[in-house]
């Protein structure tokens, strides 16, 4: 079995057997039962629900977790193999899987109470019940520190108050996982469900980038919740972040997906097409922008899988992380870009990829940390000293 895409650098030779065949399945699921209405749903701007069974039938929801914590137990390099193909597909497939697994289940198995994880994981798992995570707010992105959100003590219940932005599944979310400022400045998790009193979930439209993705606004006025629907083994930043860095690793194998489908795009339509006396990939510039592509590609896809063995082997630091969702984006969007440019006019239109992935990454290129507070991220890594005020 070979790895599925452009293998320059004989990547199937370092994947075992089983992380192959969970590529094969996630391509398959892609090919068969997304690409083939992922159009419909991007005009209209929504996320195809129907797919939601499926991707928990096939073990796609939090996948690295345990199977007693609704996951399958697959490796890093297996889940970033998942994360790879269904961004292949759209970063809205990609990002709902992202969430529910790495930022909602994740945390639940990580800090969760017995009764948290009993109750949530199962459901979330199979896809049974959708979760959100609530960290953005309306004034406060790369400064998480910095929330609004407020958990104050009020007998034997918390009341929360705030707003949180910019939360992908959150009109369609079960449960969310907001985090909030206690009246010590603690930051603490908890788990709100849908329906709770003072709870609501407005969806924000107007989007012209990740359309088949729902992307919702939460808000929470005097939400009184007992104390066990308090996240019992986390407190303070630690706990957002080290979500994110589960998130930010998914989106470094992903962007890989959404490169592979453009860069084949642009193979597929160069070699047809013709212009004069010979197909446009006869000539030296497209090849030379094919080069470019093949070349950024093997490059992140040696990033990511050395970034995944490091994950299995309890070796990664964020900082590394952060160096693979900086390149590994940006050189998705560069090859969007490039392969837009080779189709031409045709590269416009919704009977290609390219345009969509390339409106896709333009919100993959911000969210779960911008390429500036990466770069920052670096910067601090590198010399010591943090540059972020």
């Amino acid at each position: 079995m070979k790895y599925i895409g452009p293998d320059f650098y004989d990547i199937s030779s370092q994947l075992t057997e089983e992380e192959l065949l969970v590529q094969k399945t996630a391509n398959e699921f892609v090919n068969n039962e997304f690409k083939p209405i992922i159009n419909d749903h991007y005009h209209a701007g929504t996320f195809p629900m129907e797919v939601i069974p499926k991707l928990g039938e096939l073990g796609f929801l939090g996948s690295t977790l345990p199977e007693e914590s609704g996951g399958a137990a697959v490796s890093s390099v297996a889940y970033g193999l998942i994360m790879h193909e269904l961004e292949r597909g759209d970063s809205g497939l990609r990002s709902f899987a992202s969430v529910q697994g790495a930022l909602v289940m994740y945390p639940i198995h990580a800090y969760g109470s017995n009764q948290q994880k009993s109750h949530w994981l199962p459901k979330l798992g199979t896809g049974e019940a959708v979760g959100c995570f609530g960290l953005t707010e309306p004034n406060f992105g790369s400064n998480p520190g910095g929330m609004a959100t407020k958990a104050s003590w009020d007998g034997d219940d918390w009341i929360l108050n705030g707003a949180k932005m910019w939360i992908t599944n959150g009109s369609i979310a079960d449960v969310a996982l907001v985090w909030a400022k206690d009246d010590d400045d603690v930051v603490r998790g908890f788990l709100i469900e849908k329906g709770t009193e003072g709870y609501k979930a407005p969806e924000q439209h107007g989007k012209l980038s990740l359309r088949a993705s729902v992307t919702s606004e939460l808000v929470m006025e005097n939400v009184r919740l007992p104390d066990s629907a308090r996240l019992p083994g986390i407190e303070g930043l630690k706990g957002p972040l080290s979500c994110l860095t589960q998130a930010r690793y998914g989106i470094a194998w992903g962007t890989i997906g959404a490169a592979v489908d453009c860069y084949e795009t642009a193979v597929e339509y160069s070699t047809e097409r013709k212009q004069f006396t010979r197909p446009i990939a006869g000539y030296q510039m497209t090849q030379a922008k094919l080069a470019e592509m093949l070349t950024q590609i093997t490059e992140a896809q040696l990033l990511a899988l050395r970034l995944g063995r490091m994950k299995d082997e309890d070796t990664m630091d964020f900082s590394q992380v952060s160096m693979a969702k900086r390149a590994n984006v940006t050189m998705a969007r560069d090859a969007a870009r490039t392969s837009r440019e080779i189709l031409g006019a045709n590269g416009i239109t919704d009977d290609y990829s390219p345009m969509r992935h390339l409106s896709n990454l333009e919100t993959v290129i911000t969210y779960e940390g911008t390429h500036e507070m990466h770069t920052l991220i670096l910067g601090q890594k590198i010399t010591g000293l943090a540059a972020f005020d």
